[in-house]
C-alpha cells in the first residue's frame, strides 16, 4: 500500500535520513522506533510532503507520491495525527471536527462514528480545544484526522506524556481502527503501545534503520532494546 524507498531527506544542509526504506500494507500497524533525534518525525514529515526527499521514492498504490504537498496527500487518503496534536483551541470539539469533515459526508467516519470511538468527545462535544485535558486533545487530533475518511494513517507519538489510562484508551482505538482496516504508521517511543498494537518494527538511529522485525524479535534483541532504544 506504502511504500517508502531509500529516502534521504535534510533540513538545510543537514543530512538527517540516510537511505530509509520501509511498507505498510492494508489493515497493518508499522511501528517507527527510536530515540529523540533518531528521525522519526523527519521520515512521517517527508511522507506527508513538509520535506521532500533528496533523492529517494514515495509510492502509495503502486503510484509515486514522492514531493506532493500536505494537502494533496490529504486527498490521496492520508490522515496525519502531528506530534503537537494541532487542534484548533478557540473552536469547539463539534466545531474541530467538522470542520476537516470530507465534503458530502458520505464517507465511513462520520461524526456519529467518531463520537462512538470517543465517547469522551461526544460528552465535551461543545467544550473549546483549550479547555481539554492532553488526553483529550489527543483523541480530538486523532478523531479529526478520521474525519477525513483517510486509508492510511500517520501518527506521530500519540501516547507521548498521557497518563498510562488514557495510554491504554488510545491502545484500544488503535487496535479497533486495525479491525476496520485502516493502515497505521505509528511513530513511538513507548514500547509498550508500540508492542501492543504493532505487527511489524523499524528501529532508526541516526537516520538510518538499524532492525526491523516483529515485537518477539524486538522484544528478544537485548542489543538494540539497550543501545537504541534505552533511556
Amino acid at each position: 500500500m506504502l511504500e517508502i524507498e531509500n529516502i534521504n531527506a535534510y533540513y538545510g544542509d543537514s543530512h538527517i535520513l540516510h537511505g530509509v526504506s520501509l511498507s505498510v500494507g492494508e489493515g497493518e500497524i508499522v511501528c517507527l522506533l527510536g530515540r529523540n533525534g533518531a528521525g522519526k518525525t523527519t521520515t512521517i514529515l517527508t511522507v506527508m510532503g513538509y520535506l521532500q526527499p533528496r533523492p529517494g521514492r514515495i509510492r502509495y498504490r503502486d503510484r509515486d507520491i514522492s514531493g506532493l504537498p500536505p494537502y494533496a496527500m490529504a486527498r490521496l487518503g492520508f490522515g496525519f495525527v502531528p506530534q503537537e496534536r494541532g487542534i484548533f483551541p478557540s473552536l469547539s470539539v463539534r466545531e474541530n471536527l467538522t470542520v476537516f469533515a470530507r465534503a458530502g459526508g458520505k464517507g465511513f467516519w462520520t461524526l456519529q462514528r467518531v463520537f462512538d470511538l470517543f465517547p469522551v468527545l461526544r460528552a465535551r462535544e461543545r467544550n473549546f480545544g483549550f479547555q481539554l485535558s492532553g488526553g483529550e486533545q489527543q483523541m480530538l487530533s486523532i478523531a479529526r484526522a478520521l474525519m477525513l475518511n483517510p486509508t492510511m494513517l500517520l501518527l506521530d507519538e500519540p501516547s507521548e506524556g498521557l497518563a498510562p489510562m488514557i495510554v491504554q484508551q488510545i491502545i484500544e482505538v488503535l487496535a479497533r481502527l486495525k479491525q476496520e482496516g485502516l493502515a497505521i504508521l505509528l511513530v513511538e517511543q513507548s514500547l509498550r503501545t508500540a508492542f501492543a498494537v504493532g505487527d511489524r518494527h523499524h528501529v532508526l538511529n541516526k537516520g538510518e534503520i538499524c532492525f526491523s522485525g516483529s515485537a518477539a524479535e524486538l522484544e528478544n534483541n537485548e542489543f538494540v532494546l539497550r543501545n537504541y532504544l534505552s533511556v
